[in-house]
């Protein structure tokens, strides 16, 4: 999971509810100091929440751009229901074009994408479904296929864990298995963020992260700006596959040196300059 270095949001951000079609999801929204150049929609990966991309708010808002952050259904602060069908890929996609069309509605216009890991491929979904919200996708450490083998046991043995235990109990088991230096940076916070997501929601979008098609074809026939940008290390889709994936949709592709799977936590300040440097260029 990505580890943000703070819960606490940075001055030029607060968190919020933003209402929408398909009910209210809690985010962190950030503003510029002047004029708003555009808007982005940015969605984090799995276990993740909207404080993943908290390092990002100070330096994308002061480059112009509003940066609404989201925690998806059943995703910490934002509420969902018990049943796995309500995280069906497609039903994920649907809040994605509702959230668009929400801050459309408050005259922002077309918005940026920008998914991390499973995040991206819930962008990616939402495009394919409807491109029109959007003025570019940015897939951030997010394959166009299922995750690496080593990572599928990884999902299957928390699956089966959620499904027997309580969140508390693979927590602690989950903790145990962590190298020393990972469980010194964890915190009560993390804790706290991992108790309030919801099991159903996690053993859906796991079972997505193991099954998902190929679906590059598809996205390059849209014919939208895309920024593929990864870690130079990637232990849940390699790398030349990143690589491969963007030369496959025409793609910008930028590798953030020093980072692995969380540039967006691993390198903060280059991850936001290669992100608005994309979004300037258009």
């Amino acid at each position: 999971m990505s580890r943000p270095h703070t819960f606490t949001p940075p001055p030029c951000a607060h968190a919020r509810q933003l209402r929408t079609s398909r009910g209210d999801f809690a985010v962190l929204d950030a503003s510029p100091p002047g004029a708003v150049r555009a808007t982005a929609l940015l969605l984090p990966g799995y276990t993740g929440s909207k404080e993943d991309f908290m390092a990002l708010l100070e330096p994308l808002s002061a480059a112009g751009y509003r940066i609404v952050a989201v925690d998806g259904r059943g995703q910490y602060e934002t509420e969902g229901a018990d049943r796995q069908e309500s995280y069906a890929q497609g039903e994920l996609a649907l809040d994605v074009l509702a959230q668009a069309a929400a801050l459309e509605a408050g005259g922002e216009g077309a918005v940026h994408l920008l998914g991390h890991s499973l995040g991206g491929q819930i962008a990616r979904a939402a495009v394919l479904l409807d491109a029109s919200p959007f003025r570019s996708l940015t897939l951030m450490s997010s394959g166009p296929a299922e995750v690496v083998e080593a990572q599928q046991l990884k999902v299957k043995v928390l699956s089966d864990a959620l499904a027997t235990l309580s969140m508390a109990e693979v927590w602690e088991a989950m903790r145990a298995l962590d190298p020393p230096e990972e469980a010194a940076t964890d915190g009560e916070a993390l804790r706290r963020r991992w108790l309030r997501h919801r099991p159903a929601q996690l053993i859906a979008t796991g079972r997505q992260l193991v099954t998902e098609p190929d679906r590059v074809a598809e996205l390059a026939a849209v014919r939208l700006p895309v920024h593929v940008l990864s870690g130079e290390r990637d232990d849940t889709w390699p790398v030349p596959l990143l690589d491969d994936m963007a030369r496959r949709l025409g793609a910008h592709r930028t590798r953030i040196a020093g980072a692995e799977h969380s540039p967006n936590t691993d390198r903060p300040e280059q991850t936001a300059t290669a992100i608005a440097a994309f979004w300037d260029g258009l």
